[in-house]
């Protein structure tokens, strides 16, 4: 390296060549104190010295080498921040090159402390504290039917005359909303029950039958003693013109069925029933509310190939530690049907608003609410700055593992973007599959939301960004598992804490854990409030409490 002997005195400037490794290793602030020149003293002795410090080879030399071996000592140190832990691809990670500059690099941490406020490390009894299970006092799967119920059974499955067909629509979990309630409506008509129909789902193109999603074999075996099931209509009744029901009311009791529809099936042999979606009633007796949980949880099994595959991803989840499971809502047709606004972009905002102008009738929110009303309110999906300052709060670690279900967001990777840079390792069923695993399956758009299902429900945390089918079946499943921890996110409550801009970070946290303390997957009586459903709620008819000393 070529210095000056003169070098405060020269005009010509002179450079000294340090490898980048230590440049990036150092922060922009100390950076920029090499770039700025000091400001200049008016004190002579000071000057004197300084000026004669400058003139000495010797000062510049030792300079030099402090200047490389600091930065070597700060290469070591930070090298788990250069080479992250990622046991799978992760192609939503964007690692910056070696060429951004420092100055950007900066910007961007900046941003992120301002957006997110979060400290850079976690202590060990935070990381603990969130992957801690809530207390399920005791409760276990208790599906004990009455005497009354067991006798009529012995009768009812010997029945040869009545049969029940049903065509259930909708996405798996809407689906499976329906077969719970067919199996319980056959139970009420004394009928069997002819293998439910999926309909063709028009959004997605999904022609998959029950027998391709659930195990049929095991479906017909678990409740061999509750309902009969059968494949098919007999030949006796093959010719039976069905008595079709097509516009059955929502939330219609026992009672309603039994005067409405026993006599014409004991005329007519055959009853067809469309559309099932919310029209029992989520207040049944003991014994029905019994046989929902026995559909939902332990009847409606998954196919094996389905659940080969789905194990399998869960393992790979599994086999670093704990996980946590998302179910993000960010889909445009989400967007479009709430009423709701993604904001990430104005272009995005008017895609999503001309789309609803294009086709009201598929708003589904309250149309008389402006898009900040609905936002308040808590009725619209959490986008990934709002999860991911949730997640923080709430005491997530940085290297928490992420498994994420759900369809492509609207915006793409870029939408995931605040998640998958304050949480890197951030996967989903893409990213753990072996290349074409998932290809024979890429149009059944059930088949994926089951493998979605079943790594969500074997994860250790699971939270969803929005109601809905899916997250209500899973924080059902979860609860009869043993509740298992579930974060519901308290939107309406929290959401004026994240338009708050000036308060601090520490006291943003207290309050958000302070709104999530009952919320977090703890046994809830379903009779608390009215018109919760069982397969949600399972305690008290589906879940017993011996100790007899909690009580909620």
């Amino acid at each position: 390296m070529a210095k000056s002997k003169n070098v405060c005195n020269a005009k010509k400037l002179s450079y000294i060549s340090v490898p980048s490794q230590i440049i990036n290793s150092l922060s922009s602030s100390s950076l920029q104190s090499l770039l700025v020149s000091p400001k200049r003293n008016n004190t002579n002795s000071f000057f004197s010295v300084y000026k004669h410090s400058c003139r000495s080879p010797r000062v510049w030399l030792f300079a030099l080498f402090l200047f490389g071996l600091v930065g070597m000592l700060r290469l070591g140190w930070n090298i788990d921040t250069l080479i992250p832990f990622s046991p799978y691809p992760n192609p939503c990670l964007q690692t910056q090159s070696n060429t951004d500059s420092v100055a950007q690099k900066h910007d961007a941490l900046v941003a992120n402390a301002n957006n997110l406020g979060q400290p850079a490390h976690d202590s060990p009894s935070e990381i603990a504290e969130f992957w801690k299970q809530p207390d399920g006092m005791g409760y276990r799967p208790c599906l004990d039917f009455s005497a009354e119920y067991r006798r009529t059974s012995e009768v009812m499955v010997k029945d040869r005359s009545k049969y029940l067909l049903v065509v259930v629509s909708g996405g798996i979990s809407q689906q499976r909303n329906q077969i719970v309630d067919a199996v319980v409506i056959a139970r009420i008509l004394g009928a069997a029950l002819v293998v439910p129909i999926l309909q063709v789902n028009v959004i997605w193109g999904d022609e998959s039958e029950f027998s391709d999603i659930f195990d049929l074999a095991h479906f017909k075996s678990v409740l061999a003693n509750d309902v009969r099931i059968v494949s098919s209509l007999p030949s006796t009744h093959v010719m039976t013109r069905p008595v079709e029901e097509k516009r059955t009311p929502l939330h219609v009791s026992p009672q309603w069925i039994r005067s409405r529809y026993l006599k014409r099936i004991n005329r007519e042999g055959v009853l067809l029933l469309r559309g099932l979606d919310s029209r029992l009633s989520k207040d049944l007796p003991s014994d029905l509310q019994k046989l929902r949980c026995k559909v939902a949880f332990q009847a409606l099994k998954f196919a094996p190939s389905i659940l080969e595959l789905g194990n399998k991803l869960a393992q790979k989840m599994q086999s670093k530690g704990p996980y946590l499971a998302l179910h993000l809502r960010m889909e445009k047709d989400v967007w479009v049907r709430t009423g709701c606004l993604p904001g990430l972009s104005k272009e995005y905002d008017e895609l999503i608003q001309s789309e609803r102008r294009r086709r009201p009738e598929l708003l589904t929110a309250r149309s008389n609410m402006r898009f900040h009303e609905r936002k308040l309110a808590g009725l619209c999906p959490l986008n990934a700055i709002e999860v991911t300052r949730l997640l923080k709060a709430l005491g997530a670690p940085k290297t928490a593992k992420i498994y994420w279900a759900g369809g492509q967001p609207l915006g793409g990777k870029e939408a995931l973007s605040p998640l998958t840079k304050e949480f890197p390792h951030f996967y989903n069923k893409d990213d753990l599959a072996l290349p074409g695993e998932l290809e024979p399956f890429a149009k059944k758009a059930s088949f994926m939301a089951a493998i979605d299902y079943i790594v969500s429900e074997k994860s250790d945390v699971f939270m969803p960004s929005h109601g809905g089918n899916m997250g209500h079946a899973i924080q059902g499943q979860r609860a009869f598992s043993g509740h298992k921890k579930y974060i519901t996110p308290n939107k309406r409550h929290m959401l004026p804490y994240f338009l708050n801009s000036s308060m601090p970070e520490a006291e943003f946290n207290r309050i958000i854990k302070e709104l999530h303390h009952e919320s977090l997957g703890q046994p809830e009586l379903r009779t608390s409030k009215a018109g919760r459903d069982v397969t949600k709620y399972p305690v008290p008819e589906c879940m017993c409490n011996d100790a007899h000393s909690h009580s909620i």
